[in-house]
């Protein structure tokens, strides 16, 4: 029913003149409906994209889906991915960049496909890759119910579809990120940035999942269900877990569908069978379903208990990396939806015309509320909240409550007449006079359902940045004769929105008054400077390279690589590198894009002009990108050695050891007990991991304080440098910090131009040499790979190198391996001093004070004493310390070739 404006708060006149806007939704084929089966044939029909479906005799009270596109295919982008068998729609955008497909669709295309949404726009959340299912395949797919039941069920589609009876139900799902921006421009969440449009609407048909749970007939004691997919992801299958008394109750619409919109499901959407369960988060309608598992305890999924949480506010994601126990409590997980709503109309950036003598605009949205509770209410104000009117609402969902009973749609009953709960979305329209628009700065929208509850004013910022839903405001610009509209937001790394706007301008959006300066205060701008393009190709070059003239060269001789479709020579650089001949050498023959530019400064990049040859034709980048790495790096026998130098390589965390405020040693399982992570002493790997929010890579150089040779183990001790009011922090160092245990991380290796092989020989871009004397200057964790080489000296009572260590912090705390170091230094005090110096010391420091300075280095190191290369110094720090130290010891006469920088 639609629920009338009252008189008073926003002037309605009597003869409304609307402004010429946008269209309400669209009644979705309502004219002409297209016929559905009736029967529960095993085969499942081609039913409405393909746009050949005989006209139904008759009229029906409710509406069907809009048509599909006849021409999605497989896009460009996903040729190089792993779901390089997924035809999308190019409207869709992307959250987490290319893959894996986390997608919504511009918002005001999915308000105007109306009450139900197409595959086309329907949104999408994947962990991971696609699970490639072949149409042959799909009446063979096969799960099972299991756990505590009496009678274990396993099941094909086929036999699902002959012996349990079909429903067909709209349904809408939410993803629990909707509007999360919104929070990440507040203050960085733990979760990409979707927009307003993070929910869709289908007619979903399958089986009520309490008939299948009725023939498994579950346990005493079984208080949970537990669902599992097919998409293998880096801490396993996708699962979840609802409670048992939900799936039992046939008011909460718990399905086992197979179909979408009366088609089979598309691949994003779980084809060939998924859950969806009405009324709760996204995130509880497992995909690719394979089990459906009985059990007496929540879900122990990774996956369940990571994600879809919604921890206090005060829980920063610092604090969250080690709250294991605060992850597991059932108190904080999410099932029902909140209640939330948005404006669609005006859009962002729209502009209404005041001289188009228009009386009205209609202010059009959405709302939704969860656990089958129906949207009461939704008020509009233009006056910051002060006073309030009162919207009109349209319940689509209802019209298919007043079909006949026992009427089948696309195979399955609708079966709705009797059931009171609300599974949809609905819709809210308000006419504004544009009088009224003219004098307001917003507009403001909330929604209460019907057990009162009711969106917030504020927002409660959460670690994962989930269920968002505070008043929904629409900023109104005054510019000459028209009135310009501005969302909060804008999806993914879109820019634009009031949000951001207020923020860039040093306005505080969570002091209550979104961001607005209070009487008195001083609006404060501030200008960021502009980004600068850096040029990496000689424009002079107009060479085309084929993938079999590139492939030529992927070895150490010509190593040649490509970033961004470019190709560069890197072979008269071998020489010159500063992380050695091996890192060029490890991307030869590969698109080194990723890595390349999550690393190198600007002058590095400046530098590839000198090394451009050409560019790759469009086919020999898409061949090249489509290799995958996901495929390199299967075996069927175990890898003895854990680095690639070519591929990055999964390793998953298994123990975070707190080693001061802001230092931790972080211990990563390898792929098998028996694997040694191959790392040579005095070299460094790459860890990669993406950015939350933007899903970017980062990448940086680390070197293990755990030996090449342990098993089954890699142990990288990392100083994480937090965010303050000065500064964001290390961006790779707190997302580190940041992932839970069980979690993983990309490595790549060795990397590196140094080499220690023992007993005084080491080797240099490929040169040996033989060392009596070490000079090592570090600061910090500078140490780490100054670490390994005294290691592996002092630990061989054979190796007769001589060894002077400084180490340079800034308190007695900051020293890192200090009682490591001190266990090597028993009984090797003759050949090895070690001596540290502190910047701030407290009174009874009795080491050193003072930074690592040119006294001291003049004092402790003096001259080189050798001229026939017996002695080299090693440094490790931040490169304010690298240069000074630099300039130093050339001026006290030692060589280039003599001082070398991890």
């Amino acid at each position: 029913m639609d629920i009338p404006s009252p008189a008073t708060g926003l002037q309605t006149p009597s003869t409304p003149h609307l402004a010429r806007c946008p269209p309400s939704p669209p009644a979705t084929e309502s004219s002409s409906r297209r016929e559905s089966s009736t029967g529960s044939d095993i085969e499942i029909p081609r039913l409405p994209c393909d746009g050949n479906e005989p006209m139904y005799e008759g009229s029906r009270t409710y509406t069907l889906p809009p048509r599909c596109k006849p021409d999605n295919k497989v896009l460009a982008e996903d040729i190089k991915t792993p779901d390089n068998h997924v035809a999308r729609d190019p409207r869709l955008i992307r959250l987490t960049g290319v893959h894996p497909f986390n997608v919504e669709a511009p918002l005001s295309e999915l308000f105007n496909e109306g009450f139900l949404t197409t595959k086309d726009l329907h949104y999408v959340r994947n962990h991971g890759a696609v699970p490639r299912v072949e149409d042959s395949e799909i009446m063979g797919w096969e799960f099972t119910i299991e756990g505590m039941v009496d009678n274990p069920i396993k099941l094909s589609l086929a036999q699902l579809i002959k012996d349990f009876e079909q429903v067909t139900y709209p349904i809408t799902l939410v993803c629990a990120g909707n509007r999360r921006k919104e929070q990440n421009v507040v203050r960085k969440t733990k979760g990409f940035s979707w927009g307003a449009a993070g929910l869709s609407t289908a007619l979903w048909t399958g089986v009520v999942i309490g008939d299948l749970l009725k023939a498994a007939r579950p346990k005493p004691g079984a208080k949970y269900v537990c669902f599992e997919g097919a998409d293998t992801l880096p801490n396993g299958h996708y699962g979840t877990s609802v409670k048992m008394n939900w799936a039992m109750d046939p008011n909460q619409g718990i399905l086992v569908a197979y179909k979408m919109n009366g088609e089979p499901l598309p691949p994003d959407h779980g084809k060939p069978l998924r859950v969806v369960v009405p009324g709760q988060i996204g995130g509880r309608s497992v995909k690719w379903l394979k089990k459906i598992v009985a059990t007496a305890a929540p879900s122990d999924n990774w996956y369940h208990i990571y994600d879809n949480r919604v921890l206090p506010t005060m829980i920063t994601p610092e604090m969250s990396a080690d709250m294991p126990e605060t992850w597991k409590d059932e108190r904080y997980a999410i099932y029902d939806l909140n209640t939330n709503s948005a404006t669609c109309y005006p859009a962002h950036d729209e502009n209404l015309s005041l001289t188009d003598r228009v009386e009205n605009y209609r202010v059009r949205g959405y709302a939704y509320a969860g656990g089958g509770k129906r949207i009461a209410r939704v008020e509009i104000t233009l006056d910051k909240g002060k006073s309030w009117t009162l919207a009109d609402i349209s319940y689509p969902e209802d019209q298919y409550r007043l079909a006949p009973e026992g009427e089948k749609l696309f195979g399955g009953k609708l079966d709705m007449f009797w059931r009171e709960s609300c599974f949809c979305w609905c819709f809210w329209h308000l006419d504004i006079p544009v009088s009224q628009l003219q004098t307001a700065d917003d507009i403001m929208v909330r929604a209460m359902d019907e057990s009162m509850m009711i969106q917030p004013r504020d927002m409660y910022w959460s670690v994962l940045g989930m269920m968002n839903n505070p008043w929904f405001r629409v900023v109104i610009h005054k510019e000459n004769d028209t009135l310009r509209f501005e969302h909060p937001t804008q999806p993914a790394l879109i820019p634009g929105g009031w949000m951001e706007r207020v923020k860039k301008a040093g306005g505080n959006i969570s002091n209550g008054y979104w961001g607005e300066k209070l009487s008195g205060e001083k609006e404060d701008t501030i200008k960021e400077d502009p980004t600068k393009e850096i040029c990496m190709i000689n424009k002079d070059i107009k060479r085309t390279i084929t993938i079999d003239e590139f492939k030529k060269h992927e070895d150490e001789i010509e190593p040649w690589f490509v970033v961004n479709g470019e190709v560069y020579d890197g072979t008269r650089f071998l020489g010159g590198h500063p992380g050695g001949a091996t890192s060029i050498i490890g991307a030869a023959g590969q698109d080194a894009s990723e890595e390349f530019l999550a690393i190198h400064s600007e002058n590095a990049k400046a530098m590839l002009v000198d090394y451009h040859v050409g560019s790759l034709d469009e086919a020999s980048w898409s061949i090249l990108a489509g290799g995958g790495e996901e495929e390199a790096t299967k075996s069927l026998v175990p890898r003895a050695t854990f680095l690639q130098s070519r591929v990055w390589t999964k390793a998953i965390l298994s123990a975070k050891t707190k080693i001061s405020d802001n230092t931790k040693v972080f211990t990563f399982d390898l792929e098998h007990a028996e694997q040694t992570s191959g790392l040579p002493t005095g070299q460094h790997l790459m860890m990669r991991l993406r950015d939350p929010a933007t899903r970017e890579a980062i990448i940086r150089s680390y070197t293990p304080i755990s030996e090449g040779m342990e098993k089954g183990k890699l142990s990288v001790l990392v100083k994480v440098y937090y965010g303050t009011r000065g500064g964001e922090g290390g961006k790779m160092t707190q997302a580190l910090d940041a992932i839970p245990i069980g979690h993983f991380v990309d490595f790549k290796g060795p990397v590196g131009k140094f080499e220690y092989l023992g007993r005084g020989i080491c080797t240099i871009s490929g040169q040996q040499r033989k060392v009596k004397r070490f000079v090592m200057i570090c600061a910090g964790s500078g140490i780490t790979p100054i670490f390994q080489v005294i290691r592996a000296v002092l630990a061989d009572g054979e190796d007769p190198t001589l060894c002077l260590v400084i180490d340079g912090n800034r308190i007695e705390e900051d020293i890192l391996c200090k009682d490591d170091l001190d266990k090597l230094m028993v009984g090797n005090t003759h050949k090895c001093r070690l001596l540290f110096t502190l910047s701030q010391p407290k009174s009874s420091w009795t080491g050193l004070r003072g930074r690592i300075d040119k006294g001291l280095i003049e004092r402790e190191i003096g001259p080189c004493k050798s001229s026939n290369g017996d002695e080299l110094v090693l440094v490790c720090g931040p490169e304010p310390l690298e240069n000074s130290v630099s300039s130093t010891l050339k001026a006290m006469g030692w060589k280039d070739e003599d001082i070398l920088f991890f």
